[in-house]
């Protein structure tokens, strides 16, 4: 008799057990060219799905980090032809939009920018068109605030990073992240018509020109790692959602080198170098380096994962 009953309670049990929705898969083409040039971003992933709405990206160390002693930040123009120039002209500004104990939110107009374009962004009550830049100081109250989030409102371009490791004072942004619909214009960008900003939650509000909107949230921001959450209204049916642009010359010359990914139930990850990666699809994508760089050298990898719908 205990039998049948301990049968017909697992049976129970299983029926109102949580279900966990299995990861979603996202499509990862590669568009890369070939470069000499250190300063143009070269590498070009874009993913696609016509069911996801949701993901995280992150930003993280890159395996190196403990190893460097001195960083090696500044620009490298060798073997340089850069086409796509900045031809139209601005008053520069440097706006404070929002500051309090924790936060300071910064908006910068360059003096030439390669968009004429201006996208109006609010943050609180306040609204400004005409930046070109915008950033995110995170403070702790025992040293100068911390900036960790730049975006450009008129192309759509994301650039994050952890806090440093204790034995460097700061770390470089290198790779870019596309969010959003993208589309290509001279270079793949994203649309953005309006922008707003709730410094409370730290969620960005996105409107794109081709319709839709997103949210993005700042998840995390240590010293492993800077998450963001990403929600879509809708997914984008009919191209890429997201993608990273990046730069590589050489393997000990790139911010990033290699694409890692993981499959659909897969024991195992794939990876490649990132000029010879055929393109692939997975429920986690990264984009890292295995040795040192002598470009950028602390600049994170970064990582896609949580597709869902």
């Amino acid at each position: 008799m205990v039998r049948p009953i301990l049968s017909a309670l697992a049976a129970i049990l299983a029926l109102t057990a949580p279900t966990t929705a299995a990861p979603l898969s996202a499509r990862i083409a590669n568009e890369s060219v070939p470069t000499l040039c250190a300063e143009e971003d070269n590498v070009d992933l874009r993913l696609s799905a016509p069911n996801v709405r949701r993901f995280r990206i992150e930003a993280n160390h890159p395996a190196v980090i403990g190893t460097i002693v001195q960083d090696t930040t500044a620009p490298d123009f060798t073997d340089c032809t850069i086409t796509d120039k900045a031809d139209f002209r601005f008053t520069p500004r440097n706006v404070v939009m929002h500051e309090d104990d924790r936060l300071k939110v910064v908006g910068i107009t360059f003096d030439k920018f390669w968009r004429p374009e201006q996208v109006p962004v609010t943050v609180g009550n306040r609204t400004e068109s005409g930046f070109h830049l915008f950033q995110l100081f995170v403070k702790d109250g025992t040293a100068a605030p911390y900036e960790f989030l730049v975006m450009y409102p008129v192309d759509g371009y994301w650039r994050i990073k952890p806090r440093p490791p204790a034995h460097l004072p700061d770390i470089v942004y290198g790779t870019s992240a596309l969010i959003g619909p993208i589309e290509v214009m001279q270079r793949p960008v994203v649309n953005l018509s309006a922008i707003r900003f709730d410094p409370a939650t730290m969620t960005f509000t996105l409107s794109f020109r081709t319709g839709g909107s997103a949210t993005v949230k700042v998840a995390e921001i240590d010293r492993t790692r800077v998450a963001l959450d990403v929600v879509l209204d809708r997914p984008v049916a009919n191209g890429p959602f997201a993608g990273l642009r990046s730069m590589y010359v050489t393997e000990t010359n790139a911010d990033g080198a290699r694409v890692e990914w993981r499959a659909t139930g897969a024991n195992r990850w794939q990876e490649a170098p990132v000029m010879d990666f055929r393109g692939g699809e997975g429920i986690e994508m990264k984009l890292t380096r295995a040795v040192p760089s002598r470009h950028n050298t602390s600049s994170p990898d970064y990582r896609f994962i949580g597709f869902g719908d």
